[in-house]
């Protein structure tokens, strides 16, 4: 689906502190400036921005009337770079979101993350639970082992071989297992997630840097989901070979108000791969 609105035309930036620290965050902005906030929460894929993974989706929740802040991570797209040597990338995301929607004075957002996006909104929904709508979460929301399925997963291996050897070829071996089917993925679209990654390639250096200083920078929030009272929609790919289904199964088990839907033929992009159906059911869950 296409869509009137452009990543250029969207593009904004606001400093956020955190602690000592002050960072340059990029996020578009989409949509009515009254409508209620959609915060959209991207993966930690090489190359990943809040544009490239919801591109499917911006404009239909943007038509229905909702004010769309799609954020980049420090150390993601256009944001200033960021080294994590120590503690949880996924508290420091939170606290970004945070600090975004703190300098925008948005007082109260639904949040929707995918991957990592979907840790980021677990953190923030923890320290912030007055400031959370609704939540969606694909493909992410905690760490912690699978019951099934060896960790770290292929995906997450091919993944971060990417990030050493940022080539056309290693993209596309890490994408055809990223999505179920990988016929949609051509050449000139895998080329340009290369050469979005290229173009920052201290986000890449520095995300080697962080795994070899602290190889576990997601938090398992498993003990504090019950925590988590917002109603929240967990949506996975059957065929998730980045973060296996059973951690879905475990945000549904913990989180009181947590509904799950399991797409078919599905990898760990569920708002590109079923771009139509996820747009319907994310309007309706929001307007519930």
């Amino acid at each position: 689906m296409g869509t009137p609105y452009s990543e250029a035309s969207t593009s904004r930036f606001v400093k956020v502190r955190d602690g000592e620290v002050a960072y340059n965050v990029h996020y578009n902005d989409v949509g009515p400036a009254s409508g209620q906030a959609v915060v959209m929460l991207h993966g930690s894929g090489p190359g990943a921005t809040g544009w490239a993974n919801y591109q499917r989706n911006v404009e239909p929740v943007a038509a229905a009337g909702y004010r769309l802040l799609l954020i980049d991570m420090p150390g993601f797209g256009k944001s200033d770079a960021f080294i994590n040597t120590a503690g949880s990338r996924s508290d420091f995301n939170g606290r970004i979101v945070k600090g975004v929607l703190d300098q925008l004075k948005v007082e109260r957002a639904h949040l929707v993350g995918n991957s990592m996006g979907g840790h980021s909104s677990t953190a923030f929904a923890l320290a912030n639970p007055e400031r959370v709508g609704k939540l969606v979460l694909m493909g992410g929301g905690t760490r912690g082992p699978s019951l099934f399925v060896p960790m770290p997963t292929e995906g997450i291996k091919l993944l971060n071989h990417v990030y050493r050897e940022p080539t056309l070829e290693n993209v596309k071996r890490m994408m055809n297992v990223f999505v179920f089917d990988a016929s949609a993925l051509t050449d000139e679209l895998l080329q340009q997630r290369v050469d979005n990654m290229l173009a920052r390639r201290d986000h890449l250096d520095n995300w080697v840097k962080s795994l070899a200083a602290n190889p576990n920078q997601f938090s398992d929030y498993g003990p504090r989901l019950g925590e988590v009272k917002a109603q929240t929609l967990v949506i996975w790919g059957r065929d998730d070979r980045f973060v296996p289904l059973d951690a879905g199964l475990r945000l549904l088990w913990g989180m009181p108000n947590a509904d799950l839907h399991i797409f078919n033929r599905c990898g760990h992009w569920a708002q590109w791969e079923h771009a139509d159906k996820f747009n319907r059911m994310v309007l309706e869950f929001l307007a519930e």
